[in-house]
């Protein structure tokens, strides 16, 4: 048993419909998901580590140590078929990267360093699990934000021993199970709206907060649904009702300025994206691996349609490699720590909420009503073992086949399935924003109005 999984049990409040979850390990909404980051913190591959801590704790001073912790991110990320995106590397990311300019960010947030220091080498040296929630609620979303008051996390009260807060914070990926919070807002705050402009590193177990779980897509049957038996990270939303955070964990309060800067900070910011790129190049490389062997396994491989399809999948996969690889290599050296080119970075993400959903619409359309014939279970073969034919592929028994399309079924068909193109297609956050946001912050583009004129 890892010290992870004792910590579960540190009194946290999760809450799954009205029940009150004490045992995550066995409860049948978590046991799946927490048996696979049991696993994940067990293997031993010493790639996974830089100087006997995990690569996502290291702060990397040039290209070759920003390399290996990609393929220390490479390694979870296969292990979870892609599944699993918020496996801590993100958030850890960006407490590291804060760690890193701490200097920096301390010329405007007073005691910022010396609490960053503790946080940070807190969790090293447990190798916490984390994750982040910068989102309010939906709520009346064509007000302004100054006018949605009610639920929006905000500072109540002042006291000696921290601040008190009460309000929500949304979509806490992995929240029930992980050990500590980043909690910001994923928007700049006027100064109207001071008392949202916080930015808190909380534990799990903070006295008052509520963990509040979706539905469980997960399953027990890990033959017949191999994906959502294993990998349905839950999302949760965090509640505070009166809620008090010691100063310890106060990073900033109530300044608008300094909350977004922490929340903009470059080192973070490209730390924590990369991990994400990494994770798409994988995830989507898993996508297409599958949709590969499924259109082989069907003999339809030769038609000119399919291979188009196929070379799409194909073509996303090295777009978004070249997209790192480019990042990486045009890197630089900022405050002494070696960051890969953001806007690489941003060109990629931006591109992964059109990839993903694409792909999956690619197996949907490569494999149609294969399927759904699917026997109901694979334990019809032990009972029938001539009807194997029927459901054998170009190389693979029918018991096989009957398996590679369940694991397809669940990645395009399943709730879990669902959630996954869901959560790509908004991962970075509103796309119509991204975008625009991408056009307003590109270096060329005045350049490229002059080019454009050039030739009259």
């Amino acid at each position: 048993m890892t010290a992870w999984l004792e910590r579960l049990n540190d009194g946290r409040n999760v809450w799954y419909g009205t029940e009150k979850v004490e045992h995550l390990a066995s409860h049948h909404a978590f046991k799946g998901t927490v048996a696979t980051i049991e696993k994940l913190l067990t293997l031993s591959n010493e790639a996974l580590y830089i100087e006997g801590r995990h690569a996502s704790f290291h702060i990397p001073k040039n290209i070759e140590q920003l390399q290996k912790k990609q393929h220390a991110y490479e390694i979870w990320v296969d292990e979870t078929f892609g599944m699993m995106s918020r496996l801590s590397e993100y958030s850890r990311e960006i407490e590291t990267g804060w760690y890193a300019n701490r200097r920096q960010i301390a010329t405007y947030i007073p005691h910022f360093e010396e609490k960053i220091i503790r946080r940070y080498n807190d969790s090293k040296e447990h190798e916490l699990l984390s994750t982040a929630a910068a989102q309010d609620l939906q709520r009346k979303r064509s007000q302004s934000a100054v006018e949605v008051a009610s639920g929006q996390l905000r500072i109540v009260k002042k006291t000696e021993e921290g601040v008190i807060v009460r309000g929500a914070k949304t979509i806490a990926t992995a929240a029930p199970y992980v050990d500590e919070y980043i909690i910001s807002s994923f928007h700049p705050r006027s100064a109207e709206q001071k008392s949202l402009a916080n930015i808190f590193l909380i534990p799990a177990n903070l006295a008052g907060l509520q963990i509040i779980s979706r539905a469980s897509f997960a399953s027990d049957d890990k033959v017949n649904q191999p994906l959502s038996a294993r990998f349905d990270e839950m999302d949760a939303v965090l509640l505070f009702e009166d809620v008090l955070i010691p100063w310890e964990y106060v990073l900033v309060h109530e300044d608008p300025e300094a909350a977004w800067k922490l929340q903009q900070d470059p080192v973070a910011g490209a730390l924590s994206q990369h991990q994400t790129v990494v994770r798409l190049v994988r995830k989507l490389t898993a996508v297409a691996a599958l949709a590969n062997r499924l259109a082989s396994e069907a003999d339809i491989t030769s038609f000119l349609h399919v291979q188009n399809e196929l070379a799409t999948l194909f073509s996303q996969i090295e777009v978004i490699k070249a997209l790192l690889q480019t990042a990486q290599q045009t890197g630089q050296l900022i405050n002494g720590v070696y960051l890969p080119n953001k806007q690489y970075l941003a060109t990629a993400r931006n591109l992964g909420t059109t990839y993903y959903p694409k792909a999956i619409e690619i197996i949907q359309k490569l494999s149609a009503s294969g399927l759904l014939q699917a026997p109901a279970t694979l334990e019809l073969f032990d009972v029938h073992p001539e009807w194997h034919s029927y459901f054998e592929g170009a190389s693979l028994n029918g018991y096989d086949r009957t398996l590679l399309n369940k694991v397809a079924w669940d990645l395009v068909g399943s709730q879990l399935g669902a959630r996954h193109e869901l959560y790509e297609r908004f991962y970075s956050g509103d796309p119509v924003r991204t975008y625009a946001n991408y056009y307003k912050q590109h270096t060329k583009k005045e350049a490229w109005q002059q080019f454009a004129t050039s030739i009259l």
